[in-house]
């Protein structure tokens, strides 16, 4: 599937004030992320960062907070974003897409949360990662899985193509890493009405490969119909509509 990254930034770019608020997964990966990070990392003081698709900054500021960084470098497709963030000496900006871009080199970490399922050559990512890193220098990243808002490519056969775990694996051997980490989960977010599951997406922005789809008021109301076969019932008789997320993580040091 090729994806318009124009359309992708768009999106996002709309969603950023909602996006704060509304991503809870990505927020709760974002501290899982950290954490494996603190994990595998041997130091906490750090030369030169480079984050793929920074959004809101969720993934940033945990890691501003939480290394001793001496020079910061941030991507997203968009200019938007930076008005989430302080200007400081040490942060620099690389706007644009991450598979045109020259990566900044001698770096000690490449870090990415929820953001890589959107780069077409992921590839050509992970060999320019390789290149940028120092040796033994960290690429550590969250992306997602095949079974991430499933529930939406089922009824409405609009979605990513997602990478699976062996796949992620094999393209990382194939550039010299060496995979200290690789884990997936399953994470289930519920809604009183698929009405709060669209509003959800369109408030994370995750929506941004709905290019052809215009809902009408006919198609809107088949489409709550079909989500009824996503719904539970709970304890006191109510409705929940279930909706899948499928975080990836990785943490993987380069060659000596």
């Amino acid at each position: 599937m090729n994806i318009n990254k124009s359309q992708v930034a768009q999106r996002f770019a709309k969603a950023g004030q909602s996006y704060a608020e509304h991503a809870i997964v990505q927020k709760q990966i974002c501290q899982q992320l950290l954490q494996l990070i603190q994990q595998y990392l041997p130091s906490t003081s750090l030369n030169r960062v480079f984050e793929i698709g920074c959004g809101s900054g969720n993934l940033s500021h945990l890691l501003m907070q939480n290394f001793e960084i001496k020079h910061v470098f941030l991507n997203d497709l968009y200019s938007e974003v930076q008005q989430h963030f302080q200007a400081k000496e040490n942060l620099e900006w690389l706007i644009g897409d991450v598979e045109q871009l020259d990566f900044p080199q001698s770096l000690d970490l490449i870090a990415s949360s929820s953001a890589l399922q959107w780069v077409g050559d992921i590839d050509l990512v992970f060999k320019k990662s390789a290149a940028a890193l120092t040796p033994q220098g960290y690429l550590c990243f969250s992306t997602f899985g095949q079974q991430n808002l499933q529930e939406i490519k089922a009824l409405t056969g609009q979605g990513l193509n997602y990478l699976t775990l062996d796949e992620i694996q094999h393209k990382l051997l194939k550039q010299g890493f060496e995979i200290l980490h690789l884990s997936e989960s399953l994470e289930i977010l519920n809604f009183s009405h698929p009405k709060a599951v669209l509003q959800h997406l369109k408030a994370t922005g995750v929506t941004a490969t709905a290019a052809q789809h215009r809902w009408s008021k006919q198609s809107l109301q088949q489409f709550y119909q079909d989500y009824q076969q996503f719904s539970e019932l709970d304890q006191s008789g109510q409705y929940h509509y279930q909706l899948s997320y499928h975080p990836i993580y990785c943490i993987a040091r380069s060659k000596p």
